[in-house]
């Protein structure tokens, strides 16, 4: 499904008196960069209207086609309007290669981080989802890679598995990874609940229990030794203006 009108109905979004300049989030349910975006530059056309009214976005990615990008992103970031969060699930190309076929290999996300920082852009590495017994093991190479490469902050995600994706996913682990599988799965009750979900707000994305507390301390102690511990600087809304610079504008 592709809403071809997307940047339109943004700037439309932008010129009403009851827009409230605020950080828009790219995006929070699906990645802004699927492999169609190479073509359609729908995200693009949104971000260059974005720039033109000077309203802040926050990107979440795990594909390199955000460093096609640079030119409107550097821009934005010099006034304070963007920061990137690349996601990286794990170092390793044939774990890449079973669990997300779609996605840039790791080499190639750590690259975007690099071209990224170059610019200007506040980049954040996100280790997320992070997979108890199977990925969690790799946060502190993970973490240094991505602090190599130019990341300014650092953040994790635990795996939730809401809903259907439960199924699909321990079907999944199954049938990919078997001889794992039965680690993986015991380790997320352990920190889930038998139901390997806790929807609770301030649970979800961490976990609890005795697991929680090691990976909570492994993430501290290797985003403080990488110098990846500082939060982020909020994005600045001072900038908005309801009248476009119409150049920028596709």
């Amino acid at each position: 499904m592709v809403k071809k009108d997307a940047p339109e109905l943004l700037a439309k979004e932008f010129r009403k008196p009851s827009w409230t300049p605020q950080v828009i989030a790219l995006a929070g349910n699906t990645d802004p960069y699927q492999p169609l975006e190479r073509t359609l530059k729908l995200t693009r056309r949104c971000l260059q209207v974005m720039a033109a009214y000077r309203n802040p976005v926050s990107i979440i990615t795990k594909n390199y086609t955000v460093a096609r990008d640079v030119d409107v992103l550097g821009e934005m970031a010099a006034r304070n309007l963007v920061s990137v969060n690349v996601s990286i699930t794990t170092l390793r190309n044939d774990l890449v290669q079973v669990m997300e076929p779609r996605t840039a290999r790791p080499a190639r996300r750590l690259r975007a981080i690099e071209k990224l920082a170059e610019a200007g852009v506040p980049v954040r590495v996100l280790v997320a989802p992070v997979i108890p017994g199977l990925t969690d093991e790799e946060l502190p190479g993970i973490l240094k890679a991505a602090a190599d490469a130019g990341a300014q902050h650092a953040g994790y995600v635990l795996l939730r598995l809401p809903g259907p994706v439960k199924d699909l996913f321990v079907q999944w682990l199954k049938d990919e990874i078997p001889d794992r599988a039965d680690r993986v799965l015991n380790r997320l009750e352990e920190l889930r609940g038998p139901s390997l979900n806790d929807p609770r707000f301030g649970h979800r994305m961490r976990g609890e229990g005795q697991w929680a507390e090691l990976l909570k301390k492994m993430f501290t102690m290797a985003a403080r030794k990488h110098g990846l511990d500082a939060p982020p600087a909020p994005l600045s809304t001072e900038h908005f203006r309801r009248t476009p610079e119409q150049a920028r504008l596709f």
